[in-house]
């Protein structure tokens, strides 16, 4: 380290040695010791530029694991920008959708042609929803021919996983060309599950799970009247007379399935709702006084269906086997006692690969594929009523995670970076190192300086942190000025960054709560793959964690597939944004989050393949949460804080002040404007519009105002009943 050598040396001569008074009037010259460390950091900028073009796509689809978890929906296209597949493999080089474009088209201003919406943003592609639903049932449909298995699957799916209006109806209307349904574990889920099913196929099953009382088992009856598919699958043996009792006095004959609690579980997280000891579900015991209290009420005909659940993220095929197999048991058994069986409903537990390794060692990842997956199945209930001589059952599943994952895309915006970048020799202030300082901490420095020029590295450091200590002791005591203490710190980093031991990592500042919208890697420290939209073509020179814009230490991401504690990022520009994407989060993300700082959620558009010009049509476009939503929610009235806040300005700015540039009516305007906005930062590349000086209103986006073709854009400044003179 000969610049850090060079660089000690003329530093510690200008200090007197321990013991020697200081003189009056102490002034440093310029210094000029750091001229081979600038050479360095030259060479360095050179070899970057020389590492860039050295630098493919292909490299960054490898350094990111783009083909292990992003196959076959995502990758990087020549231009480096993410390219999504949106039919996945059957998707043809002209079909696939720059992610990039997408998100220009939706954040640009309209000025410019774009759809003027604020990140963050999520990205929903239909396409890819419509082939993860073709995926499975295909891959169920080949192991039932395979195998000969003598029924057929029909699946369902759970809406808790995203219960987003279009989201429902886009699997209903994919699904319905195979029966495909929907899963309720609520009220409110089962009234938009029977409105939806209204336009599906009428064989759709819609399953009924979670606690019920009386007004979910009547509205579950009424659905069947309606004409839909309904099954009522008890939770609690308490249930069942509920059930019996309303179905009675509606006259309605009730569809009746129970959920068994196996002993079967795996080991993960997702495995603890799962076993003899989980939330759900009726044990032997129970599953027998059921039949006992049907048969009792001339009802054991209505009891078709088993329903059981393993665990989310089952992680291989071999434990999958086990509890398909232990469940089949019990269906057969059910036969035995005379229930009038149908269904084997196995439930969610299809998982998927999020760290792109096809591990079964982890939460992250499964080593099984979806053929794989149903062919397992297939192969478990067909062994065993084969043995026992028993009708093949109809197989469901609730794969909510598997299918919804992949199509929603998070995409935020870094805003800026704190560097770790040590100050420069000439802005430390040297001159006040010789003031007031102890002779131990002087001593410290002499000691730096000795280490220094043997090359004791490790010592040099030691006495650096040594030297601060005592520095930041004095200035707590009040016998160092704060010039003093920021040219110790100064002093220290540019020490520790030359010998080479400084944390390289950088934090990135993100336009986005983590709360909102990535809930699960706060709460279960649950992992997404995140990358970069775009600059793919170059190579990352930087390394990072992601801090959000709440008040809240646990606001950050500093944990990455892979075991990485940060993650491979570029230098920020200086013009235009960097984009970030965070995949595989369509799944219970937007449903779990939260509003903490009052941060309410991204804005959205839907997103098709298209064979026009751009290669994709934005067929609904809607803006995030205001601050005047989320104050709502929180049971704020907005109109009439808006009202307080604008006499207060007619108060107190009531008269146009010379000295000012804004006025009573600018402060209106400003104030209207900022209950409009998204309470996210407003990016520097956005053409806003000027509040104080423009009286033009906001652009709202509504979803009834898009279609394939063409995108526009409502500008009305509020709701009819919200009609705020600004």
């Amino acid at each position: 380290m000969p610049a850090l050598a060079c660089f000690i040396d003329a530093t510690a001569a200008l200090l007197p040695p321990p013991g020697y008074p200081l003189a009056g009037d102490f002034t440093l010259p310029l210094p000029l010791t750091f001229s081979a460390a600038a050479a360095i950091t030259d060479h360095a900028a050179t070899a970057v530029q020389d590492s860039n073009s050295d630098w493919s796509p292909s490299l960054s689809n490898k350094l990111f694991r783009i083909d292990g978890w992003g196959f076959p929906y995502f990758g990087v296209n020549a231009a480096g920008d993410i390219s999504v597949r949106p039919h996945g493999s059957a998707t043809m080089s002209h079909q696939e959708i720059d992610l990039l474009k997408v998100v220009k088209k939706a954040s640009d201003p309209k000025c410019c042609g774009g759809l003027g919406l604020q990140l963050p943003l999520i990205v929903r592609f239909p396409d890819v929803l419509k082939d993860r639903l073709e995926s499975i049932h295909a891959a169920f449909d080949g192991a039932i021919q395979s195998q000969g298995y003598e029924s057929r699957y029909q699946g369902v799916y759970p809406v808790k996983c995203n219960q987003d209006r279009y989201v429902v109806e886009d699997i209903v209307e994919f699904g319905s060309a195979f029966r495909f349904g929907l899963e309720a574990g609520s009220k409110p889920e089962l009234l938009l599950a029977m409105s939806c099913l209204c336009k599906g196929n009428r064989d759709a099953f819609l399953v009924c799970n979670g606690f019920k009382d009386s007004e979910y088992i009547s509205l579950a009856l009424i659905a069947r009247k309606m004409a839909l598919n309904t099954i009522i699958v008890l939770e609690q043996e308490e249930e069942l007379d509920m059930v019996v009792e309303i179905s009675k006095r509606l006259s309605i004959r009730p569809v009746i399935g129970v959920r068994a609690k196996l002993r079967t579980k795996h080991s993960g997280h997702f495995g603890a709702t799962s076993g003899d000891k989980g939330k759900f579900g009726l044990t032997t015991i129970q599953i027998l006084h059921v039949v006992k209290k049907l048969e009792q009420s001339d009802m054991l005909d209505c009891l078709q269906l088993l329903h059981f659940h393993i665990g989310s993220q089952i992680p291989t095929t071999e434990l999958l086997a086990d509890g398909v197999g232990e469940a089949s048991q019990i269906y057969c058994e059910l036969l035995r006692l005379g229930a009038q069986m149908k269904v084997l409903d196995i439930g969610g537990g299809l998982g998927i690969d999020y760290d792109g390794s096809k591990s079964g060692d982890s939460d992250l990842s499964v080593a099984y594929g979806l053929e794989e997956y149903a062919a397992a199945v297939v192969h478990a209930v067909k062994y065993v009523c084969d043995r026992r001589n028993v009708k093949h059952p109809v197989i469901c599943s609730e794969s909510g995670r598997a299918i919804v994952s992949h199509h929603s895309i998070l995409i935020f915006e870094a805003i800026g970076a704190s560097t770790n970048t040590a100050p420069s020799l000439s802005s430390i202030g040297l001159q006040y190192l010789a003031e007031g300082l102890s002779e131990e901490a002087l001593a410290d420095y002499q000691n730096i300086s000795a280490a220094t020029l043997r090359g004791e590295y490790e010592a040099c450091l030691l006495y650096t942190e040594q030297f601060k200590k005592r520095c930041v002791d004095q200035f707590k005591q009040g016998t160092l000025a704060i010039e003093q203490l920021a040219a110790v710190d100064g002093l220290c980093d540019l020490i520790t960054e030359t010998i080479g031991a400084k944390d390289p990592v950088k934090k990135y500042h993100m336009n986005l709560s983590v709360f909102t919208s990535i809930p699960d890697f706060w709460s279960i420290d649950q992992l997404f793959p995140i990358v970069p939209i775009h600059r793919l073509d170059e190579k990352p020179t930087s390394r990072g964690v992601l801090s959000d814009l709440t008040c809240d230490s646990d606001g950050k991401i500093d944990k990455f597939i892979g075991g990485e504690s940060s993650l491979p990022l570029h230098e920020l520009e200086g013009h235009g944004g960097y984009y970030l994407g965070m995949f595989l989060g369509g799944a219970y993300e937007e449903a779990l989050g939260g509003l903490h700082n009052l941060f309410g959620g991204p804005s959205v558009v839907r997103v098709l393949q298209s064979d026009g010009p751009h290669g994709f049509a934005v067929t609904r476009a809607v803006a995030g949460p205001s601050c005047a939503d989320v104050l709502r929610v929180m049971q704020h009235e907005p109109q009439l804080m808006f009202e307080t806040l604008k006499h207060r300005a007619l108060e107190f700015c009531g008269q146009h002040d010379d000295d000012s540039v804004v006025d009573a009516e600018g402060l209106e305007n400003s104030l209207a404007q900022s209950f409009d906005n998204m309470p996210y930062l407003v990016s520097s590349t956005t053409c806003c519009l000027n509040a104080l000086t423009n009286n033009d209103g906001f652009y709202y986006c509504s979803g009834d105002d898009f279609s394939a073709d063409t995108v526009s854009v409502a500008t009305s400044v509020a709701g009819e009943d919200e009609n705020w003179s600004y």
